[in-house]
């Protein structure tokens, strides 16, 4: 099981792809497989076959699942993407915190 940067909730930019430069908001992570479900990033269509009596079948667009080395967090205070650094505190406890020199927000 790997650690990854980003969790669930978080704002990143893509680096590379088709869809390098778009934000959005982090659906769903994968830390086993080192994955990442981007909202409104890397759309995929799924043939899907309806389940029940009533359900729609047919072609679907959905997101599709991309490796975390290729987004970078987005700091919620200054808006750039940055990498992050880890402040540990008094209690022993970690914090997430902006590399950014001018910011230093933490997550």
């Amino acid at each position: 099981m790997k650690k990854l940067h980003v969790k669930k909730g978080d704002t990143v930019v893509v680096l590379s792809g088709k869809d390098k430069g778009k934000k959005g908001k982090v659906l769903e992570v994968s830390p086993r497989e080192g994955k990442v479900i981007v909202e409104r990033i890397n759309m995929v269509t799924k043939h899907v076959k309806p389940r029940r009596a009533g359900d729609p079948g047919g072609i679907v667009k959905a997101e599709g699942a991309m490796y975390a080395c290729k987004v970078m967090l987005v700091c919620p205070k200054c808006g750039k993407p940055t990498r992050i650094a880890h402040k540990v505190l008094n209690d022993g406890s970690k914090e997430r915190v902006c590399k950014n020199p001018k910011c230093g927000e933490t997550f």
